[in-house]
């Protein structure tokens, strides 16, 4: 399991692969970052409870309500109890079990949900949760337990979000991917200005490094000049 470490924090991959979920510890404090789809939920049940050991999963923060990040939140908050983050925007999704899918980005993703995102908008429903902190465009964690906050990175969809610890690492949900060797730009976004965007305001939170849903770790440099290209 691939872990990172800050000045006051822990922070351990729990999914990898088509979607990350991260699991943040501070002074035996734990807050988990989005759970994956519904079929890695024996992995992720798994890997959280041989950390947890005997201690509480008190939060969820999800990035966004995509199906992709939000399938096993219902789950989470049954079995933990884990009190559960989002964005004020689409906190109704999760209530519903349904958010929408996201516009493509190019021409092959642009056409791929235009021909037929409607007709497969059912398929990515889940189980609905209730969100308990409907997040803004700043939260602190310190009554988490943590050095951290979550901050409104839109752009993706209208209410992503990202984990700023330490001020030394951002766990950062589909404001950048990690998969495609020298470029960060995801295949798909609601507002690709917007979304460049939150890349600066991520640069500015002085993190050195980047965790984002899907891929590999991001470094500074990389966002930096990915940011120059597209702003």
């Amino acid at each position: 399991m691939k872990t990172w470490t800050t000045q006051n924090s822990t922070i351990y991959q729990i999914l990898e692969g088509r979607s990350n979920s991260f699991l943040i510890n501070s002074q035996n404090n734990y807050i988990l970052i989005d759970t994956g789809r519904k079929n890695s939920w024996k992995d992720l049940n798994n890997k959280v409870e041989e950390i947890l050991v005997k201690d509480k999963l008190s939060g969820l923060i999800l990035t966004h309500t995509h199906f992709d990040h939000a399938e096993n939140a219902a789950k989470i908050k049954e079995k933990y109890g884990s009190t559960i983050l989002t964005h004020k925007n689409e906190s109704d999704y999760l209530k519903q079990g349904n958010s929408p899918l996201p516009k493509g980005t190019n021409l092959a993703t642009g056409f791929m949900v235009n021909a037929f995102g409607k007709h497969v908008q059912s398929r990515y429903s889940y189980e609905p949760a209730d969100p308990d902190i409907f997040v803004d465009e700043e939260y602190n964690l310190h009554n988490f337990g943590f050095n951290a906050c979550v901050i409104h990175t839109p752009g993706h969809s209208k209410g992503s979000m990202s984990v700023i610890i330490d001020s030394e690492i951002a766990i950062v949900g589909d404001a950048m991917f990690g998969v495609f060797g020298n470029s960060v730009y995801p295949p798909f976004a609601d507002d690709p200005e917007t979304m460049v965007k939150s890349w600066n305001k991520l640069i500015n939170t002085n993190c050195n490094l980047f965790l984002p849903g899907h891929g590999k770790e991001i470094n500074r440099k990389l966002l930096k000049n990915q940011y120059e290209k597209h702003k």
